[in-house]
């Protein structure tokens, strides 16, 4: 079921509640009317495909959850409202041509927005037709049923450089991401999220190993706001990205940036200190803290308490671990 279909069936079941309450009230005696408002018995859930999609919520609603009106209301609220801070769309408004010696390709502009309100801070990439080719490969191959009625802008023999065909794959393209993301399982995976995502990561490390941190930092910044909208539920995958900001704050002498985004590492990972990734960060944000002030000793309890459980292994450093990140 899609998100229009979703909130279609949230006005059904409103109204026929609705009815429900009316035809009760009107209908029952003196007696019976004082009798404590009957709950209602909500097994929608259980039948909607995008439940998995809302498991992060407090407000999960079981099949065995009964409800008033007036809480099922409430209720029905919160999932919908939670459903427009994940939606995104996709935009293509423009294309550039590059020639590069003997190659000549498009790039395809996109723009990746958040539905619901303003989105002041939008993801701009830009892939060719190679790029698109790729991930159609690539899906079919664990996707094929879900893949099997999209279709694919076919090239052509010739006149793949006009302006007639290039505006015909913008649109192409744009419903064709459209269609991918509407379906849980493939805007999920790790290959829809790695096409959007990847080739900007492994610029950015490749800036990092360069020492490059500016450049690294510009573009850590700009696709980790896409991975948080993309990995929603998993927090712990954007725990790399997030730790290279902070090689990238630390190493520009910005411990107070450094610390901020350690923080929200930290975060991610509170549940999963076995994490490759904790020890290195817990002992980068004991220096940070020390350096700017703050508490530092409960992080070195914490680092202290995982030592005593675990037997001495050689531990990487946080910036260790991040030159590693998407060596080809």
């Amino acid at each position: 079921m899609d998100q229009d279909s979703y909130c279609t069936a949230e006005g059904e079941l409103l109204e026929a509640v609705s009815r429900v309450t009316t035809f009760s009230t009107t209908s029952l005696s003196d007696e019976e009317q004082n009798q404590p408002k009957a709950e209602i018995s909500c097994q929608v859930r259980r039948e909607n495909p995008e439940k998995e999609d809302l498991q992060d919520s407090s407000a999960s609603l079981s099949s065995n959850s009964s409800m008033t009106t007036k809480e099922l209301q409430e209720y029905w609220r919160n999932e919908k409202r939670q459903c427009r801070q994940v939606k995104l769309l996709f935009e293509i408004p423009s294309t550039r041509i590059v020639e590069h010696h003997l190659s000549k390709y498009v790039m395809y502009k996109i723009i990746i927005l958040q539905t619901g309100s303003f989105d002041s801070n939008k993801s701009v990439i830009e892939r060719r037709y190679s790029d698109f080719e790729k991930l159609h490969r690539n899906l079919l191959e664990d996707f094929s049923e879900e893949m099997e009625d999209v279709t694919f802008p076919k090239k052509t023999l010739t006149g793949n450089f006009t302006e007639e065909i290039i505006n015909e794959r913008k649109l192409a393209f744009k419903d064709y991401l459209r269609l991918l993301y509407s379906m849980k399982y493939i805007r999920r995976s790790k290959k829809f999220i790695d096409f959007l995502t990847r080739p900007e990561l492994q610029e950015a490390y490749g800036c990092l190993r360069g020492g490059q941190y500016t450049k690294a930092l510009e573009i850590l910044v700009g696709v980790i706001g896409l991975q948080e909208r993309l990995t929603r539920g998993n927090p712990v995958s954007i725990v790399p990205t997030l730790c290279a900001i902070v090689v990238c704050h630390k190493d520009l002498e910005n411990p107070a940036s450094a610390f901020e985004y350690g923080e929200k590492a930290l975060s991610c990972l509170h549940v999963h200190t076995s994490h490759r990734y904790y020890i290195p960060l817990l002992d980068t944000m004991i220096t940070l803290a020390y350096e700017l002030g703050k508490d530092f000793l409960s992080l070195q309890e914490k680092l202290e308490e995982w030592k005593a459980k675990k037997d001495p292994v050689r531990v990487f450093t946080l910036k260790e671990l991040a030159v590693r990140e998407y060596v080809q």
